[in-house]
């Protein structure tokens, strides 16, 4: 859905514990994280106003948000 909230809480609740203490323990994940967040919040304002940007640069800030996602996840789920 178009403007879905996908940020790294919404999209890992059960690790919600982990985000909070690897944020506060790890400075690139922290930073990882904030820039996740940024990605998501930057996708979803553009596409609630109808994506006035290029398909292609729109498909890499999804890719990019992606990407990142899989690495956060990664590290989430070998530090529980």
């Amino acid at each position: 859905m178009l403007g879905e909230n996908h940020s790294i809480m919404h999209e890992f609740p059960e690790y919600q514990d982990t985000i909070v203490k690897l944020c506060q323990s790890d400075d690139t994940f922290a930073q990882d994280t904030k820039r996740y967040n940024t990605l998501d919040k930057e996708i979803r304002e553009l596409e609630l106003k109808g994506a006035p940007i290029d398909d292609t640069a729109m498909h890499q800030l999804k890719l990019d948000r992606a990407e990142l996602k899989d690495s956060l996840f990664h590290r989430l789920s070998t530090n529980t």
